[in-house]
């Protein structure tokens, strides 16, 4: 049947039907651009390029703020002047020499191998230079045992007997050494390869070592770094201000065959930017779930400024008192990224959110590592204005697009946390973001790729052990197998009470110190 005719010939009744169908078509748009999003959101997370870049003939913003702790990578030189590209490598490398001289087709040789004369005429040769060329050479890691002899000596007079102590290990009657050790940790929590995987590599060496071995070493290399992993804490908990998030990790449930959802949190100090002499410094911590508590626990005796997501679980801080709340722009700046990378329209209303975000991060690469007073006097001559232009802005938005939409949604976000988010232009020791909370956490996902899941939540515990040491021996530059390996020959025999002293930035070497100890 024409859906024409089915229409009504009266006309309050068309036009009220038309009103309706207009409402309908409305709603499955909105509908259709909400799960559009979600779909978007969903295939970047699985299968996209976590870079962010706004291309707008500026770098993107993430890039743009990283810390300046971060390696610098040399600009690419084009392919016309490769010639000029620095080949040098490192020097703290060891260089083997091998001389290539002349065959006897060309130079007369003496008894001893020597270069004595010329082929052509029969004349002395002199050497009149060399040319030189480096090219580098792997040598595969091989595994060696030490033999640990301890004499005996008798009196011959009053039969006493003298015998050395016998040398501490990391692990007690254990065969693994300490520099064992530190690979196996750093391999699987900095490396990211499971210790099933190590075991086949060790396998190929000639050395069988079960993957139950080498999860017992986890174990008790956990049980014996807690006081140092505990010093590190209050470290963190000391400073004035924290940046706190967290992230998924699979768990075994023992049991029922299937896995759980568990919780790495992440607390990290590091004032840097705001010209801050402080070590900075990684804090893990981990939970069977997300409840609230759990944050609530960790940071029972912090009292400073938390920067963190928008998560409802840190609210119990800021209710409390003990913590003052501040915001991120890269969670703010998100969803209008969303929708920007649905539809590429750089005249829309996200490119346009964009555009402003983009330039409050232009104003923090400027004061970058200057003291919190000169960053909060920019903060507020330059920011401070474009803030408020953005505020009437959003609620602009908020007038000219539905209520259920998207961009609704974006704007509500950022307005209903407007004063945490723009705390850090009267504050000069508060970022802009909480990128240092999310670099930290970096090195959790990429282990996601390679971990089904963790065998039980005393395995979450030793990961967030380990990853709290690694990642703060990465920050202050430190050789993180190195740095291990060295803690784990002295911790057995330190005092407890001298525990600070094992402490990345106490044990600070230049790398090429470190690897040649």
């Amino acid at each position: 049947m024409d859906p024409i005719s089915q229409l009504p010939d009266d006309a309050p009744l068309l036009k009220q039907q038309l009103r309706i169908s207009a409402s309908e078509v409305q709603r499955l748009k909105l509908m259709v651009d909400k799960l559009t999003a979600q779909l978007a959101r969903r295939l970047r997370a699985q299968f996209g390029s976590s870079s962010e870049r706004f291309d707008d003939g500026q770098a993107s913003l993430i890039e743009r703020t990283a810390l300046s702790e971060a390696p610098v990578r040399k600009p690419a030189v084009p392919a016309a002047n490769a010639a000029t590209v620095d080949r040098s490598l490192p020097p703290h490398l060891p260089r083997e020499q091998q001389e290539v001289r002349p065959d006897a087709s060309h130079v007369h040789h003496d008894a001893l191998g020597q270069p004595c004369g010329c082929t052509a005429c029969g004349g002395r040769l002199r050497a009149i230079g060399a040319d030189v060329s480096e090219h580098l050479e792997y040598v595969p890691a091989r595994f060696k045992v030490i033999r640990t002899v301890r004499p005996k000596l008798a009196c011959t007079k009053c039969e006493a007997i003298f015998q050395a102590a016998a040398p501490s290990r990391p692990i007690v009657r254990g065969l693994a050494g300490p520099a064992l050790l530190a690979h196996v940790m750093v391999s699987k929590f900095c490396d990211h390869a499971p210790l099933y995987r190590q075991s086949r590599i060790y396998a190929r060496e000639g050395v069988e070592i079960d993957r139950s071995t080498m999860a017992g070493w986890v174990e008790q290399v956990h049980l014996l770094l807690q006081p140092l992993v505990a010093a590190l804490g209050r470290h963190v908990l000391a400073a004035a201000k924290v940046h706190a998030d967290d992230t998924p990790v699979k768990v075994l449930a023992p049991g029922e065959g299937k896995t759980r959802t568990g919780r790495l949190w992440v607390y990290v100090r590091d004032d840097r930017p705001a010209a801050d002499t402080a070590p900075p410094a990684v804090w893990f911590r981990y939970s069977a779930d997300r409840k609230g508590e759990h944050p609530r626990g960790h940071l029972q005796g912090f009292r400073g400024i938390l920067q963190a997501d928008a998560y409802g679980g840190w609210n119990g801080l800021y209710e409390a008192g003990q913590a003052t709340e501040a915001a991120c722009w890269a969670h703010a700046r998100r969803p209008w990224w969303d929708l920007y990378e649905q539809h590429r329209d750089d005249t829309g209303l996200a490119a346009q959110a964009l555009r402003r975000i983009q330039a409050l991060y232009a104003i923090e690469a400027d004061v970058r590592g200057q003291s919190p007073a000169a960053r909060r006097a920019q903060r507020q001559a330059r920011a401070g204005p474009l803030l408020e232009e953005f505020h009437r802005w959003l609620q602009g938005v908020l007038t000219q697009v539905s209520t259920k939409s998207e961009l609704a949604k974006a704007a509500r976000y950022s307005l209903g946390r407007w004063a945490a988010l723009t705390r850090y232009v009267n504050d000069g020791r508060i970022e802009i973001d909480n990128s240092a909370a999310e670099r930290a956490l970096r090195g959790v996902a990429l282990g996601r790729g390679n971990f089904l899941f963790m065998g039980s939540n005393a395995g979450g515990e030793r990961a967030a052990s380990l990853y709290s040491l690694i990642e703060t021996a990465k920050l202050n530059g430190l050789d993180p197998q190195a740095y291990l390996r060295d803690v784990l020959q002295r911790i057995a025999d330190h005092p407890v009470n001298r525990i600070d002293e094992l402490l990345p930035w106490s044990m600070t070497a230049p790398p090429a110190q470190q690897r040649a100890a």
